[in-house]
């Protein structure tokens, strides 16, 4: 019983370190869809400024900066439901990492 509560939570702390690796890895991917983001913001300002006059132009430019808009929060869904699923994961660490307290506990008491 002992041996397969500490697999468990070797299993735990492992899963805990993979989660909050992941944590790392959405937290720079959200720094750089915002980089993007702002690049974008920059660009379609640019664009405004410089081709007011062409119609087509500018609705050629608003359709491909609405893409890249597009594709950045699509992105961000992403990061954000994998930043979601990180948490979650470490609540589930959390709880059984409590549980196993509580059994060594009533073993100890057994004792």
């Amino acid at each position: 019983f002992v041996q397969r509560t500490e697999w468990s939570l070797q299993l735990m702390t492992q899963r805990a370190l993979e989660a909050e690796s992941n944590v790392e890895k959405l937290k720079q991917e959200i720094f750089i869809l915002e980089g993007e983001l702002e690049s974008s913001k920059v660009e379609n300002e640019n664009l405004r400024a410089d081709q007011m006059t062409d119609l087509g132009a500018v609705k050629h430019n608003i359709d491909f900066a609405l893409q890249n808009l597009h594709k950045i929060i699509m992105g961000a869904n992403w990061s954000i439901r994998q930043l979601a699923f990180g948490a979650d994961s470490l609540h589930f660490v959390a709880e059984v990492l409590k549980s196993t307290g509580k059994i060594s506990e009533v073993e100890a008491e057994k004792e």
